[in-house]
């Protein structure tokens, strides 16, 4: 089993129950096709480097999954097709870095970390 980190980009419209379905929709064919989600991390609402399909932002979603290359595939089938997304990207890793969430506002990840700290 190969490991995978794969970020879809949805237009800057898609509500927040559009973004859960389609967090839902992909983790189904990920699991279709024998794979496993690890993680999912919903990164929001970010601004694009450069207009894409007359967008300037767009809603982030990154999955961790472990999986063959037939089910990135599919997955990837499937997103070409769906007129809710811009982009996706799928990256083939050596091993995840669960621990770290890179898109938390330094706050939240501050209060993260001091109860990491106290549950230690």
């Amino acid at each position: 089993m190969n490991l995978y980190e794969h970020t879809i980009i949805a237009r800057q419209d898609a509500s927040p129950s559009e973004i859960k379905q389609l967090t839902e929709k992909y983790s189904k064919i990920v699991e279709k096709n024998n794979g496993e989600v690890i993680k999912t991390e919903n990164w929001g609402l970010l601004n694009l480097t450069y207009l894409i399909k007359k967008n300037k932002k767009g809603s982030y979603i990154h999955f961790k999954i472990k999986g063959k290359g037939s089910m990135v595939e599919e997955l990837e089938k499937n997103e070409s097709i769906d007129k809710k997304l811009l982009r996706y990207l799928t990256v083939k890793v050596k091993n995840f870095d669960l621990n770290t969430n890179y898109f938390t506002k330094r706050e939240d990840s501050e209060k993260f970390e001091k109860k990491e700290k106290i549950n230690s």
